[in-house]
């Protein structure tokens, strides 16, 4: 059976990405290592935003070859988590988010800072909607962005909450997430952060205009049984049909993502697979899919006119589950995104593997607790909405 419903909390379809790891440790001569503080959210002239810094020293290393300076890529390959800042992706959008943040000067400044990159009044269509509105790529995702930077401001109010801030020692965010925690962990500006999450989600727009295609969640069967039936849905069907695994959430829980008659097949086969269900995501085209290529080459130019840096804690790419520092590499990846599968399961898996002793998902809705609760019952993780 499938059903088709409207992108809510519970039918997240944001997810990630599977590239090659591009994280090459390198053994260069010249090698010097440099202990710098970096602190969080800052505007485009380098003063302090809302985010403040965690007060944490990291030592970076680099390689000077020639007149070029190359940094490592491994500076956090031994992490160990403690307390994380977990991110929403598209689909945790509600008409009504962003209210409670108003009640907080810091949070209801990034607000009208968004109002003047984006040229529309985004509080306004957070507040009122319409929810079609709302639900649109290129609105929801830079509305996500902005809640969820608002939320750490609201948790930074309250008694404790700074405590908290300077206790998290990783962070990671589903697909649009990715870009929220890498503001917060000082990569770049709340503003630089903005426009590149404005142009995503035009980028990602367009590409699925160009292209009849679509997206399904699988829901009751674990990811190679999934994989076996879009393996059997793209042998009725073109190459311009083909579906694949664009969203690794968790066990029992996948969004495919391909042509449109290639989703038909999968949803027609899923009941003789034994799927539970299908749900088809109300979503403009098949992100995370070669469906996207054609938002790559303006993702790489943005993001190649931006000012990205070592985040200060690791950040968990979507596209291989793996923390990175080095600012190119991260552009690399950012770009790639998009046409690459969510790596979600086994970031969360590594997370609580590693030892993680608490998480925190700040933003609209409650998907990522639903998740991380379903992949291991006894996780501890506390919501901050805005």
């Amino acid at each position: 059976m499938h059903t088709f419903l409207r992108l809510n909390l519970h039918h997240p379809l944001i997810l990630l990405t599977s590239l090659p790891t591009m994280t090459a440790f390198l053994a260069l001569p010249s090698i010097s290592l440099n202990s710098s503080s970096v602190s969080g959210l800052r505007n485009g002239k380098g003063a302090p935003l809302g985010i403040r810094s965690l007060g944490r020293s990291r030592v970076s290393m680099t390689a000077s070859v020639g007149s070029q300076t190359l940094q490592s890529d491994a500076l956090f390959a031994d992490y160990k988590p403690n307390f994380a800042f977990l991110f929403p992706g598209q689909g945790a959008q509600a008409v009504g988010m962003g209210r409670e943040a108003q009640s907080v000067p810091a949070a209801a400044e990034l607000y009208k800072k968004a109002n003047d990159i984006l040229g529309f009044d985004l509080l306004d269509v957070c507040f009122n909607g319409p929810k079609e509105k709302l639900d649109s790529t290129v609105i929801s995702q830079p509305a996500i962005y902005v809640t969820s930077l608002a939320a750490v401001e609201l948790l930074r109010a309250r008694d404790g909450g700074q405590q908290i801030i300077d206790s998290v020692d990783v962070t990671c965010g589903l697909s649009l997430g990715e870009y929220t925690a890498l503001a917060f962990a000082g990569s770049f500006s709340f503003e630089d952060g903005l426009n590149l999450v404005k142009l995503r989600g035009e980028a990602m727009q367009e590409a699925a205009d160009a292209a009849k295609s679509a997206m399904v969640s699988v829901i009751g069967l674990d990811s190679d049984k999934v994989q076996q039936l879009c393996d059997a849905a793209n042998q009725e069907v073109d190459d311009a049909n083909k579906v694949q695994i664009a969203n690794y959430l968790c066990t029992g829980n996948y969004a495919v993502s391909g042509g449109v008659k290639g989703v038909e097949a999968v949803e027609a086969k899923a009941k003789s697979f034994k799927a539970r269900m299908t749900v088809r995501l109300a979503v403009a085209g098949a992100f995370h899919t070669s469906f996207m290529e054609p938002a790559v080459s303006r993702l790489e130019a943005k993001l190649a006119a931006t000012q990205i840096r070592t985040p200060r804690i690791p950040v968990i790419s979507n596209v291989d589950a793996q923390p990175h520092s080095d600012p190119e590499t991260i552009k690399k990846i950012l770009a790639r995104q998009v046409t690459s599968p969510v790596q979600w399961e086994t970031t969360v898996k590594t997370l609580l593997s590693k030892g993680l002793k608490k998480s925190y998902e700040l933003g609209p809705g409650k998907v990522i607790a639903g998740i991380v609760k379903r992949m291991e019952r006894s996780a501890e993780i506390e919501n901050i909405a805005a």
